[in-house]
């Protein structure tokens, strides 16, 4: 049977969904705040498949009921982050259910596209990982998906990490011509959000929200210029509480080509270090992308490979 989630699911979704993804597991607590305590969430969206009062799997689909930046409510647009069938279930066709409901259900609501993963604010991961679910990425296929593009997520061992000379000499440097770099000010956070929102405004998102559930404000780092204006930032611990956690971070295009970004992330690794993190991970960016390729002369290495994917929807009254 395939119904829509209903009050006590909570905890049997996370064991199903854990079982069905053990590289990938997740506690109800986790699915609790990033899912049912979402503020886009709807229980008509998330369908659950059910065999003999066991949960044995769930498809979730939303949509924007609040705008992820001014009033834009993205009105043609949905998302499925997830969807997953206990392994003792698999092999029956559910999975081709499930995803169809949710599908059918974003269509009901006249949405004429959907993407698999990459909602915000709250993704467990950017898009499909093919490697370790073959068959999801033949379902979904088969449903209409194609790949819209890319992501890589890279990790970087902090075991004995320091600055490089290099680096170090080129923040003295910068120091000298009046650039300084440094934890911002309560007031100075204002500037920084809104610099963040040029580049995503869920990244301004995340920075506010994270500061607000206690964030420390050492775990960001800001690069000043010589008159204060903000010009770029690094931070860890952003997402979730996560220290290890590496980002957002950005430099805005004026000031790229002048070290800011190596400097901005090599302090930022040292604050982690000095923490006691052990590693820097990150779940997101694009391989060939001027920040993807500075992590990867940064000593990060690609952990996995994620397809961002699309699929049209026709809504169910036939009409466009």
């Amino acid at each position: 049977m395939i119904r829509t989630f209903a009050v006590g699911d909570g905890p049997r979704l996370a064991q199903a969904w854990t079982a069905a993804a053990p590289a990938d597991p997740i506690g109800y607590d986790r699915f609790r705040d990033l899912i049912l305590l979402d503020r886009n969430f709807d229980p008509a969206g998330l369908q659950v498949a059910e065999d003999n009062g066991q949960v044995v799997g769930a498809a979730y689909a939303v949509r924007r009921l609040i705008a992820a930046t001014g009033g834009d409510l993205e009105p043609d647009t949905g998302w499925i982050p997830f969807f997953f069938v206990h392994p003792d279930h698999q092999g029956r066709g559910i999975g081709r259910e499930l995803l169809s409901a949710a599908m059918d259900w974003l269509a009901s609501e006249r949405r004429t596209e959907v993407f698999f993963s990459s909602y915000t604010p709250n993704y467990f991961l950017p898009g499909l990982d093919a490697q370790r679910n073959p068959a999801a990425r033949a379902l979904t296929e088969e449903l209409g998906f194609q790949t819209q593009y890319e992501a890589v997520a890279m990790d970087r061992s902090l075991v004995g990490y320091q600055i490089p000379g290099d680096v170090r000499e080129r923040i003295a440097r910068l120091e000298t011509d009046g650039f300084r770099f440094g934890t911002p000010t309560g007031d100075e956070l204002t500037e920084l959000i809104t610099v963040a929102a040029g580049f995503n405004p869920d990244w301004a998102r995340a920075i506010r929200e994270a500061v607000l559930a206690g964030l420390p404000l050492d775990r960001i780092v800001v690069a000043f210029a010589p008159d204060r204006t903000v010009l770029g930032w690094a931070m860890h611990g952003t997402y979730e509480g996560v220290p290890e956690r590496f980002g957002p971070f950005g430099v805005l295009p004026a000031s790229r080509g002048t070290g800011l970004g190596k400097v901005l992330l090599h302090l930022t690794l040292q604050r982690m270090t000095g923490l006691g993190a052990h590693s820097a991970w990150f779940l997101w960016t694009g391989e060939q992308s001027a920040a993807g390729q500075l992590y990867l002369k940064t000593g990060f290495t690609i952990t996995r490979k994620f397809a961002i994917l699309r699929a049209p929807l026709v809504p169910a009254d036939g009409k466009d």
